[in-house]
């Protein structure tokens, strides 16, 4: 599902830097994971393959930690119970992106296959 659009006016926002990263290298917006220093392409796209990898592991891991969070904001049971739409707001989501987000968070939390691995389908896709 497509996010929502942003105005063109809106600057691109930069991903948060990695904790592993030193902060004098994050800095350097040429420095990234020292990739640069890498002459061997052989070496080079072993690495940067590598990096893929973990990038795409963080992200299904934060996808799902996302999704619990807002099935726990959505739960009718809280008192201070979120919306749909501020859920959506506040995820810079699209109203109906968070609705799928709320019910995977659900599914995930019903199944203990939430974030921290319990019980986790390595194979399941996250709703987006």
């Amino acid at each position: 599902m497509a996010e929502p659009s942003r105005p063109r006016s809106s600057q691109r926002m930069r991903p948060a830097p990695l904790l592993f990263e030193p902060a004098e290298a994050a800095a350097d917006p040429e420095h990234f994971f020292d990739l640069e220093s890498i002459e061997d392409p052989r070496e080079l796209l072993a690495r940067a393959t590598e990096l893929t990898l973990a990038f795409r592991a963080a992200t299904d891991r934060s996808v799902e930690f996302q999704a619990v969070a807002a099935a726990q904001l959505a739960d009718p049971r809280r008192f201070d119970r979120l919306t749909t739409a501020a859920i959506a707001e506040r995820a810079q989501w699209t109203e109906d992106y968070a609705k799928k987000m709320i019910e995977f968070g659900r599914e995930l939390m019903r199944d203990g296959s939430g974030p921290d691995g319990a019980g986790a389908d390595p194979g399941a896709q996250s709703p987006h």
